[in-house]
Formats: C-alpha cells, structure tokens, sequence
C-alpha cells in the first residue's frame, strides 16, 4: 500500500511541477501578446496626440514669440517718451505760430483800406498834353 501512495504521492508532485512549469514557460508569451495587443490598439492614438501637441507647441511658440515682441515694443516706447514730449512741445509751438500768422493776417486785412488802382487813375485823368 504504500507503494502505491508513494506512486500517487509522486505522481501528483510531477503534475503539479509539470503544470507549474507549463504556466511559467506560457505566462510570459502570453504577457507579450497582451502587450501587443494593447500597443496595436493604442499606437495610433497616442501618434495622435503626439501630432497634436507638436502642432500645439508651434503654435505657442509663435504666439510667445509675439509677446515678446509686443513687450520689447512697448518698452521701446516707454523709453521713447522724451521724444514724444519733444514732439508734444514742438506740434503746441507751430499752434501757437499758426494763430499768430492768422491774426495778424485777419489785422492786416481790416488795416488796409482798398485804394484806386494806379492805373485806372491815369486812363481816366484829362491829358494835358494838347
């Protein structure tokens, strides 16, 4: 009898070892094949989105670039203010210039009084000469 329990003792050992053995030689294989399985389901989104964020990078590469552009312009102006006060002073001076021509225009038009045209005084004199 206890060759026989011995025998099925054994046997069931080699079983289970064999089985064991199965599984670890499988489980790997069948781990890749899950792997590719998914990879091939979501490669192509995520090539998606990887496009998708280049694009988006371009993208705000180029609006930074023109803030920055738009900063260093208006810094530009900022220290351009003296010539714009320079420019201030200089438009209200040829104001002023301009209303002193005009009214000293609008003066010498109401000063002058029209005269008799040289010319039209001789044509219309008696000759003496006769």
């Amino acid at each position: 009898m206890e060759d026989q329990e011995m025998q099925l003792k054994v046997r069931r050992v080699s079983d289970k070892f064999t089985e064991s053995m199965y599984v670890l030689a499988n489980e790997p294989s069948v781990a890749l094949y899950r792997l590719q399985e998914h990879v091939r389901r979501s490669l192509p989104e995520l090539v998606q989105h990887k496009t998708d964020m280049q694009s988006w990078e371009e993208q705000s590469q180029g609006a930074i670039y023109s803030v920055e552009y738009a900063c260093s312009a208006v810094k530009s102006m900022t220290n351009s203010s003296l010539y714009f006060k320079n420019i201030d002073s200089l438009l209200r001076q040829a104001i002023s210039m301009k209303e002193q021509i005009s009214t000293s225009q609008g003066r010498r038009l109401h000063d002058v009084t029209p005269s008799p045209s040289p010319l039209v005084s001789t044509q219309n004199a008696p000759s003496t000469s006769s």
